[in-house]
């Protein structure tokens, strides 16, 4: 099947912008196909996507085992919803909780599905478990969190415009400043039945913890006999040069949350890990979803994994990652305040705004944005190689050379 579009990127936007709800503010370039670490747009121009889904395109575009799996499954069977059992989700979930190291998993969706399913649990927990007063029970997040969209997420963010005019908000969530072991102390109470933490924050801007900071947390949480829930939504399996960001540190949560590269960059699989000790809690009735563990998902998930493991994404994600921000330190720009990251989730800290930047990096034939406003993220798929950090590095230089000059900043000598 051939598949017609306009080639004029100018009317497919004021289509889109005609028709759908403007609450993205996307760069202005139109992709109409990609392969591995590459995308085309309608003009035929061609870059490399350093934005990568947020780590949901870990394994590329297209990634041929992934997407083998997908129509082989899709010709078969799609769809059960989970009223009946079907012949892929045991499989997949054996492959997901040994290559997790965890016991149970409960399959969702999108990332923030996968969230509110952790707080539910945490909560029932909290109440069967801890005996915490009926409705009570309160959970600790942190300053420069981002888990989601939902209302119950965006009540505890402490990015304003994510909660305004969405209120009234949940007054059971406690935020406490990231990396500051003695205020997450000062905060966890008899009444706190969890802590939800990036172990990287990376819609905050990259947001690396100090060394040993991990481990703290998992240690008050274990002595204070509070679940340690870990979202590694956009970290996990392979981004920062782990399998899993908190494996840097050697800390196992309690609740394990994953997404994004689950689905191999071709479908929307999230999912919710833990021992049984706590996931028992959940019995017929209490959760559910109808696209959860889907036939469809099973197939893509578990390709993804054995891709994952078998193409050693990890540890491809650790060396190229520490190449490039070693690169990317170099640069001699005073434009640049600092080069933060693990493995290929890079934050690259700049003293203005970075959208200009990104506009200069499109022309240099790389998708790069923003976060924070200041914080440009470069996170390309987990598949790059020397010629593409060379690319990479050469495109950035370039772009702060432009920007420079447009704000008489030049590049140092």
């Amino acid at each position: 099947m051939i598949v017609k579009t306009s080639h004029d990127p100018a009317a497919l936007i004021a289509l889109e912008e005609r028709h759908g709800a403007r609450n993205y503010a996307p760069l202005n370039v139109v992709i109409t196909e990609a392969q591995g670490v590459w995308v085309t747009d309608v003009e035929g121009r061609r870059f490399l996507d350093c934005i990568s889904g947020y780590s949901a395109l870990s394994h590329g575009h297209a990634h041929p085992r992934v997407v083998a799996a997908l129509v082989a499954q899709a010709q078969r069977l799609a769809l059960t919803s989970r009223a009946v059992r079907n012949d892929r989700l045991g499989s997949f979930l054996e492959r997901l909780t040994q290559i997790a190291r965890q016991e149970a998993a409960l399959p969702m969706n999108t990332g923030a599905e996968a969230v509110e399913t952790a707080i539910k649990l945490a909560r029932r927990w909290g109440y069967v478990r801890k005996a915490i007063s009926p409705d009570a029970a309160e959970i600790v997040v942190f300053d420069g969190n981002f888990h989601g969209r939902t209302t119950t997420i965006v009540g505890f963010s402490s990015t304003e415009r994510y909660r305004r005019n969405f209120g009234p908000f949940d007054g059971s969530f406690r935020r406490v400043p990231f990396d500051d072991i003695t205020a997450l102390g000062a905060a966890v109470g008899e009444r706190t039945c969890a802590v939800l933490i990036e172990p990287i924050q990376g819609e905050g801007g990259v947001n690396v913890p100090s060394a040993g900071y991990l481990r703290a947390v998992r240690e008050l949480c274990t002595e204070r006999n509070v679940l340690f829930m870990a979202d590694e939504i956009q970290t996990g399996f392979g981004r920062t040069g782990a399998l899993f960001a908190c494996d840097h540190e050697g800390v196992v949560p309690d609740i394990l949350i994953v997404g994004k590269a689950l689905g191999g960059g071709v479908y929307p699989i999230s999912a919710v890990l833990a021992p049984w000790r706590i996931m028992e809690l959940f019995e017929p009735g209490d959760h559910g979803s109808t696209f959860g563990g889907n036939p469809l998902a099973c197939a893509v998930g578990e390709a993804a994994l054995d891709v994952l493991v078998e193409e050693r994404l990890a540890e491809r994600a650790e060396r190229y990652g520490g190449m490039l921000m070693e690169r990317l330190r170099g640069v001699p720009s005073p434009l640049i305040r600092g080069v933060r990251g693990r493995g290929l989730l890079i934050g690259v800290e700049l003293s203005i705004p970075v959208h200009s930047v990104s506009e200069h990096l499109l022309d240099e034939g790389v998708l790069a944005k923003e976060t924070r406003d200041n914080v440009l993220r470069i996170a390309p798929p987990l598949i790059v190689g020397d010629e593409h950090i060379e690319l990479i590095v050469r495109a950035f230089t370039r772009a702060l050379q432009r920007e420079g000059e447009r704000t008489n900043v030049p590049l140092r000598v």
